[in-house]
């Protein structure tokens, strides 16, 4: 729900955000009406005093942050992300949901050309990617039951207008085929994304429209076509192919398809059902978009409701890392998760926690008051409360679905005794190297406690990072000895190693701000040069998810001396 105002809200006019707005907004009007709790939850939110619901995860828990968010770059993303959860009230407004959608249907009908094609905004020429993503969006909406397209004259003329000029751009690809190839050649694979695009967005509609006459040879070909070469596609366009297949009665190779892409998932307990990915610039290389459509795939083709589960865990744990960014990872996202698998909202009963002898039970303790629909509450202790048994926790989730939480403990110690933490989805290594000449050559020797270094020496700090899973908004805390000064004093963006970043230098620190951390192994280096003599401390190196706090770790403390 609080993801769909940005589907609405989207300030540009082209076709595709058109689309959204009626997407969104037939969405929500669904989504109310399909569960009373749904606008109960939404209310009391909206009549909390602090109104945490309706933060971004970037604002919120700012005493568990290392930084203030004042301090990083990402103010202006926290206050949008917010507006846009405030702007959910919109969505419970039904005239204003019905107004909205009118007018999104009618500015769609409007910018359809002659020919059923859309251009990307108004002016410009048509795009057969942005007519087939509007087309496969409104079988979305007509397979959950959002609308009935035989009951919508606009929605009817606007499919059926759009069909017609997507299956005579296929008999164009086809028809050149045959102009420049043999029958031979032709039986080689001449499929691409465009055509497994075509062919799973014109499954939606084939029982209301079929395939007529003129079209058939093509349809047949690329049918053909996906059915034998499915292996030689990315998984997106295998689980596309999957889909189309099943509907178009060639299911047993729909099923292999099935049976192929389980066997090559990755599993855990934690982060559910997903797949090896890398992530890129082209639709259908979007990450997001291919998890939603395996749900889909497995859901229909298979009925594996046990990997649909899976799979929407791993959905559900992107969010809780990341910002869903672009609309179209926004609409297939919710598609995926509306299309089946457990109710969200069947099951309020509170997670189970103890903590030593302590049975925390948020809803019958004074103080506490969980939050309405997500069950978020927090506490704390302080000094003398916090016994040693308490590190002995125990939590039990009654009933299906998810649930994550974290504890925290903070605490003062000597940075040098500090010891480097691996448990976490974030794990860091600090070393220091000091330039030496050898032999005419410079060589790097590492830096140990028992190691001396000299006033004008140049030291390589480098710092290596893994990550298990994507995230954004990462705040790297490097803080550096009193006698080291950096070689560069200015702050800027930086890029290395194919990641960019914010550097922010500071007087005892090095900041480094990343707004997208795909999953991997970083490395950072920079050098700095030794200014003065004595026995120092270098302090840690910090990582956080500013957008879930809980995803944090440190390195190991280090001592340096210097002659």
């Amino acid at each position: 729900v609080q993801a769909l105002p940005y589907l609405a809200e989207y300030p540009y006019e082209c076709a595709e955000q058109t689309f959204s707005r009626y997407y969104a907004n037939s969405l929500a009007t669904y989504i109310a009406n399909s569960d009373p709790k749904i606008k109960q939850v939404f209310d009391a939110w909206k009549n909390e005093p602090d109104g945490n619901a309706l933060k971004s995860n970037l604002e919120k828990n700012q005493d568990l942050k290392a930084l203030l968010l004042e301090e990083t770059p990402w103010v202006l993303q926290a206050q949008n992300e917010s507006e846009r959860k405030r702007r959910v009230a919109l969505l419970f407004d039904f005239n204003q949901m019905q107004m909205q959608t009118r007018s999104a249907l009618n500015k769609l009908k409007k910018m359809q050309v002659s020919n059923g094609a859309w251009p990307w905004f108004e002016g410009m020429p048509e795009d057969r990617y942005i007519t087939q993503h509007i087309v496969g969006g409104i079988g979305h909406l007509d397979k959950l039951g959002v609308v009935d397209i035989d009951k919508n004259n606009d929605l009817q003329s606007i499919c059926k207008n759009a069909i017609g000029y997507i299956d005579n751009k296929l008999v164009k690809d086809y028809q050149y085929l045959k102009k420049y190839y043999t029958a031979e050649e032709m039986k080689a694979m001449h499929i691409g994304y465009t055509q497994i695009h075509y062919l799973y967005v014109r499954s939606f509609f084939i029982n209301r429209y079929p395939i007529d006459n003129g079209t058939r040879d093509a349809f047949e070909y690329y049918l053909g076509q996906g059915e034998k070469y499915w292996l030689q596609n990315s998984r997106y366009m295998q689980g596309m192919l999957a889909l189309s297949l099943n509907r178009y009665d060639r299911m047993s190779t729909a099923k292999a398809i099935i049976a192929s892409l389980k066997e090559n998932a990755l599993q855990s307990e934690e982060m559910g059902m997903y797949w090896k990915s890398n992530s890129g610039y082209y639709w259908y290389e979007a990450p997001i978009e291919t998890q939603s459509l395996m749900i889909e795939a497995f859901d229909e083709v298979s009925n594996d409701s046990l990997a649909v589960e899976e799979m929407q865990i791993w959905l559900l744990k992107q969010k809780q890392t990341q910002d869903w960014k672009t609309t179209k990872a926004t609409a297939d996202a919710i598609y995926a998760l509306l299309l089946k698998g457990t109710s969200l909202l069947a099951n309020d009963q509170p997670v189970e926690i103890t903590m030593g002898d302590i049975k925390i039970n948020p809803f019958g303790m004074k103080d506490l008051k969980p939050e309405a629909g997500t069950g978020y509450f927090s506490m704390s202790w302080t000094g003398a409360e916090i016994k040693p048994k308490m590190g002995d926790i125990t939590v039990r989730k009654a009933g299906k679905g998810i649930a994550w939480g974290a504890v925290y403990w903070q605490y003062f110690e000597q940075l040098d005794k500090i010891t480097g933490f691996e448990e976490t989805p974030l794990k860091i290594n600090k070393l220091l190297f000091v330039e030496q000449r050898k032999d005419g050559k410079t060589v790097m020797a590492p830096v140990s406690e028992k190691a001396t270094l000299k006033v004008g020496d140049r030291v390589i700090v480098r710092i290596e990072i893994r990550v298990d899973r994507d995230m954004q908004y990462v705040h790297l805390k490097d803080m550096r000895a009193a006698c080291f000064e950096p070689e560069s004093v200015f702050s800027g963006y930086r890029y290395s190693g194919g990641l960019g970043y914010y550097q922010s230098i500071r007087d005892a620190s090095m900041n480094f701000f990343i707004s997208y951390l795909n999953k991997g192994t970083y490395v950072f280096e920079y050098p700095l040069v030794v200014s003065q003599k004595g026995e120092f401390s270098n302090g840690i190196t910090s990582m956080q998810c500013m957008y879930a706090p809980e995803f944090s770790s440190h390195s190991q403390g280090i001592r340096v001396k210097v002659e």
